[in-house]
């Protein structure tokens, strides 16, 4: 499936209450932390899955597996997934707290009071809200253990350097940003807002996106806002708008995809820019107080450093900040799962279709490259302009199927 039609893993937004003299004593320490130099606490490696995203590498108290978290800003805590903690017998604290992603919001048990060890670093007294991955696990084609976000991200500067690939910790204090980027500063809380112009069919509006480095997509915005906005007007027709499918806290829904003209984080402006489109069920971007999101598959053209104690965010543009957008389009959905490539869904009317490639096939080669590597799937199947050739499994029998891959320019 190429990247234009796997799903990506979208915001999940926990809701904490606190006391006025929690805030307080929170306020002092913040002036006092903030007033001394930062320094350097740890730096080390991180993986790029599917857009971008970030997985790093964790163990939880004195449990022996090492565990892999999705780095999102777009999560207002920390979290663990459900299979994670029964495999390592961790308790769970049934809470009234409710987690909101597309599709659904539900009430979630929490571990209690756990430490998380970093390279170079113990995070202490973390609670973590436990959700079902195995959908997140099998779009990325790896086993996600948990998400971490502003329990961990409101505590350090973190810089993302994805150039290197590398986490790289302070503690809080004055810090000397790099030159040549820009300092970003966002609406904070617990999940980061930026105020973004978009422009369409000559049509420029202003609205909110939460920044979510946990959403391995370029941008996404609600169908009532592309409604109220006009962004499309009597010009829908002048860009393509195909149907696709995404994955959230909910499990699957239909989104529609097209590319937006224009869209400017700070002063760096990109053009075409792959678009999801949703109809938000469940609020989650509180429109009109928000527009959508943006994520991780354009976030990663920056180095980014996240200092949440100021409510700052610096971007330097880096070597991937050229990067072409990924336009390629086939129809194709699958998942890995049970460790083979298995096809989950085949857009209507899509070259997947048109190919006689079926739901529930499974992909066993594509262009001559054996094995079960949804990553390597996923790269090979973005060759707009190519015929892939696809050795598939089903009933038994061996087939090959030949499918070009379309542009949803």
């Amino acid at each position: 499936m190429p990247k234009r039609n796997l799903s990506f893993l979208l915001l999940l937004i926990v809701a904490f209450a606190g006391t006025c003299q929690q805030a307080f004593a929170g306020s002092a320490t913040l002036e006092k932390d903030t007033a001394r130099e930062a320094t350097l606490i740890t730096r080390f490696k991180f993986k790029q899955y599917y857009g971008g995203v970030v997985v790093i590498s964790a163990v939880i108290n004195d449990v022996p597996d090492t565990l892999q978290f999705i780095l999102d800003t777009g999560s207002a805590g920390i979290s663990l997934d459900t299979s994670t903690c029964v495999r390592l017998g961790i308790k769970l604290t049934p809470t009234d707290r409710i987690v909101k992603g597309l599709g659904a919001a539900k009430p979630v048990s929490f571990a209690m009071n756990r430490s998380l060890k970093l390279p170079g670093l113990t995070v202490d007294s973390l609670d973590f809200h436990v959700n079902d991955y195995e959908l997140i696990s099998q779009v990325y084609g790896i086993q996600v253990d948990g998400i971490i976000g502003y329990s961990l991200l409101s505590r350090y500067i973190v810089s993302v350097d994805y150039d290197t690939e590398e986490i790289i910790i302070y503690s809080k204090g004055k810090f000397n940003y790099p030159r040549g980027g820009q300092l970003l500063k966002p609406s904070l809380t617990q999940i980061p807002l930026i105020t973004a112009p978009l422009r369409n069919n000559r049509k420029t509006v202003n609205n909110r996106y939460y920044f979510d480095t946990g959403a391995g997509m370029c941008l996404l915005i609600s169908t009532q806002f592309a409604k109220d906005s006009s962004l499309f007007g009597n010009h829908r027709k002048s860009r393509k708008i195909i149907q696709t499918e995404a994955q959230g806290l909910g499990g699957k829904m239909q989104m529609s995809l097209t590319t937006i003209q224009e869209f400017r984080v700070g002063s760096f402006s990109f053009r075409n820019v792959p678009t999801y489109i949703f109809d938000d069920l469940t609020n989650v971007t509180a429109y009109p107080f928000l527009g959508g999101m943006i994520g991780n598959d354009l976030l990663r053209r920056f180095n980014i450093t996240l200092n949440y104690a100021k409510k700052e965010i610096y971007l330097l543009p880096n070597s991937h900040f050229k990067d072409m957008f990924d336009y390629s389009y086939t129809g194709l959905i699958i998942y890995l799962i049970d460790g083979r490539v298995e096809v989950t869904d085949i857009i209507k009317g899509s070259p997947a279709e048109k190919a006689g490639i079926r739901k529930g096939d499974i992909i066993m080669a594509v262009n001559n490259n054996l094995g079960s590597n949804l990553q390597l799937f996923r790269e090979l199947l973005k060759n707009i302009g190519s015929k892939a050739t696809l050795l598939i499994s089903r009933d038994n029998d061996l087939l090959i199927k030949k499918m070009p891959i379309k542009s949803i320019l």
